[in-house]
């Protein structure tokens, strides 16, 4: 049974305080540790005023790789890469922000097997992966579609894989790269933020539903050995 710890704000300012203070903690025990840390972030609005906060801490960022859980298969510079909006905030303080795609791709699921390739050269597992929840249940980019059981189920070693939402979202209607179920999990850290009574009422369904739920955050998260702790604002 995953062990889940719910954190609750009364806003979403307070939460990002909150969540900042503990992903500083985590990388500065992966510095002390080893010297270096990894980590993973969403996109998202949810998490900027989370990353606004972390940028202010005083680390030791040019020994900090930062991966985004997944990204859309658009351009750098695009309105809907996630690299760029975390490149935003964390390259001027010196991180080193690694992206896992590098342009619209035709053939979305060569683009997931070069990313998967580019990350078997990062420390791993890492130490922490921050997570979001869409209001269909989707977390990373393990959407419903042709390959959810890919990203649930594939190679454990696999670290990242192309996927195509069905349906697409009307907001971003585009293929994805996303780390796969196996990256996620094996993170030294789990952590979710999420914001609204709608998402809450997902995330609980989807938690007691486990590993047959027809969300894709429920079958990510069951079984999962590691503790996870869900931060949630109203």
């Amino acid at each position: 049974m995953t062990e889940i710890e719910w954190w609750e704000y009364d806003d979403a300012a307070e939460m990002a305080e909150a969540v900042a203070g503990d992903v500083q903690f985590i990388i500065e025990s992966a510095l002390d540790a080893r010297g270096g840390a990894v980590i993973a972030l969403p996109g998202g609005k949810t998490p900027l005023p989370i990353y606004e906060k972390l940028s202010q801490a005083k680390l030791d960022w040019k020994k900090v790789m930062i991966v985004p859980t997944d990204d859309r298969l658009v351009p750098m510079g695009d309105p809907l890469s996630n690299i760029t909006a975390i490149g935003k905030v964390f390259v001027p303080k010196g991180a080193r922000v690694f992206p896992i795609t590098s342009e619209a791709a035709t053939d979305y699921r060569a683009a997931g097997r070069a990313a998967d390739a580019r990350l078997q050269d990062v420390h791993w597992p890492l130490d922490l992966c921050l997570l979001g929840v869409g209001g269909d249940g989707h977390t990373a980019s393990i959407f419903p579609g042709p390959d959810l059981d890919e990203a649930l189920s594939g190679p454990k070693e696999r670290r990242a894989l192309g996927v195509m939402p069905d349906p697409l979202p009307p907001e971003a209607p585009v293929a994805r790269v996303t780390l796969s179920r196996s990256a996620i999990v094996t993170a030294r850290a789990l952590l979710i933020a999420i914001t609204g009574q709608a998402k809450r009422g997902v995330l609980e369904a989807a938690i007691a539903e486990g590993a047959g739920s027809p969300y894709p955050i429920g079958r990510v998260l069951a079984d999962t050995e590691l503790p996870v702790d869900i931060h949630w604002s109203a």
